[in-house]
């Protein structure tokens, strides 16, 4: 089933990404089951993801963070070579997840204690993207930066003009330059 984002994409712009995440979503409806995990919110920008990994130890399991994705992938090698086998109710099948980040969302550590592996996971909102207030001054003219004096200024205040600006940086570099007229 495919979804037609045109509407969306008229009036707002960036969220490409957000049709994509459908896109992949409705392309598996049915996820695999193994190994069987916890997402859980430990603060506004702190998470935990907890996954079951019986029998898988830490050089079995690969973590990779690539285009926004998460991707755990466990492998183990067959240990019950040679050996027969009666029942196996442990699974210890190699398995691959994927989970798909937000902006800014770091995979900051993880750990495999007890069969569980716990990955330790925060969104770190850039200084640029958090809310800043803006003062307003009353009756106050503002003042004018540096660059604006220099291409506005006149002789009276000690400004140079764009003219002289010129010369004096040529004269600066040991060439003579005449003002234009």
């Amino acid at each position: 089933m495919a979804y037609d984002f045109a509407p969306l994409f008229r009036s707002a712009i960036g969220f490409d990404r957000l049709a994509q995440l459908v896109d992949t979503a409705a392309q598996n409806p049915v996820s695999p089951s193994y190994p069987p995990y916890n997402i859980e919110k430990l603060t506004d920008s702190e998470y935990a993801l907890t996954m079951a990994v019986a029998g898988f130890g830490p050089d079995d399991i690969e973590l990779t963070v690539q285009d926004n994705t998460l991707i755990v992938a466990g492998r183990v090698g067959d240990a019950t070579q040679g050996r027969e086998m009666l029942y196996r109710g442990i699974a210890t099948r190699a398995f691959e997840r994927r989970f798909v980040l937000a902006d800014h969302v770091v995979v900051e550590k993880a750990d495999l204690t007890n069969g569980l592996l716990r990955i330790a996971v925060r969104q770190i909102v850039p200084e640029a993207l958090k809310p800043r207030r803006i003062p307003i001054s009353s009756g106050q003219a503002l003042p004018v930066d540096n660059e604006m004096r220099e291409t506005t200024g006149d002789e009276a205040t000690g400004n140079t003009l764009p003219g002289q600006l010129a010369a004096a940086s040529l004269a600066a570099a040991g060439t003579t330059a005449q003002p234009a007229a």
